[in-house]
């Protein structure tokens, strides 16, 4: 069985690492030249040039994806959908791990594959701070665009790649899931950025009082930092919000770039 990996990046890497680990012929593939380096150093046969790779039954899709203009950059994941599509048999499977928005994984399917191969999209959950304890194979969701690619794709995953699974009932609920589980991580620190200030005004000390919350089950609030940055989270937020309005959503964004420049006028005081 041949698997290849397309992108090779934060999220690429380990994935190519933990497949190849599970003595599967691993291959990987990425534009970047130092990306294919790095990981040819761990054993991975990789390449920046697509034409090297081996027809494949597996495709995992794991590059980078962005925004353009404010709106959802998905263009890498179908650059390599349609050369996955060049060079792939109609039993393969195609697992898109990217993030993306609801309606792209049956577009993907309809338009670059024409229906005639398995796709699913399991998205990442890949934390780098912590990859032992939420790596590739943590608890993951899973949908299908039909039922018989979700049958390959769920084999692959709990059976060969040893990966826990969640089946959504709809493969849209599984591309939904990615990008609202970090809004709802991005509208929790917002509430805390946003009651650090109102401590600030009232003369009270934010550490102790989220010490004290924190003692409540049901409440984990989490620290309020130098605003809500790297790539996800600001990134997916985003993406909910491209597809209907979002008045909640929209505060929290509001709340974060309040509070950057509450900070820097803190630090000028």
């Amino acid at each position: 069985m041949k698997v290849c990996v397309a992108g090779l990046g934060q999220i690429g890497y380990p994935v190519a690492q933990y497949v190849k680990a599970k003595g599967l012929e691993t291959y990987g593939y990425d534009i970047s030249a130092a990306a294919v380096a790095r990981v040819a150093e761990i054993g991975v046969k990789a390449t920046a040039n697509w034409n090297e790779i081996p027809k494949a039954d597996i495709y995992i899709v794991s590059v980078t994806t962005g925004q353009l203009n404010d709106c959802p950059d998905l263009s890498a994941v179908f650059d390599v959908s349609k050369k996955i599509a060049q060079t792939s048999n109609l039993t393969a499977l195609v697992s898109i791990e990217s993030t993306i928005v609801p309606g792209t994984s049956q577009k993907i399917f309809k338009e670059i594959f024409k229906s005639k191969i398995n796709l699913v999209h399991v998205p990442h959950r890949y934390w780098g701070d912590e990859p032992e304890k939420h790596g590739v194979n943590q608890l993951r969701v899973i949908g299908g665009v039909n039922s018989a690619s979700l049958k390959v794709g769920v084999k692959l995953y709990t059976d060969i790649l040893g990966i826990p699974l969640h089946t959504c009932p709809t493969v849209e609920v599984a591309e939904m899931c990615k990008i609202t589980e970090n809004s709802h991580r991005y509208l929790q620190i917002a509430f805390a950025e946003d009651l650090k200030m109102l401590c600030s005004q009232i003369g009270m000390n934010f550490d102790d009082l989220r010490a004290a919350m924190n003692t409540k089950w049901n409440v984990d609030l989490p620290e309020a930092r130098d605003g809500i940055g790297r790539h996800c989270l600001p990134k997916d937020i985003r993406y909910v919000t491209s597809l209907a309005p979002s008045v909640l959503l929209d505060a929290a964004m509001k709340v974060d770039t309040q509070y950057r420049d509450w900070l820097a006028k803190q630090k000028h005081q």
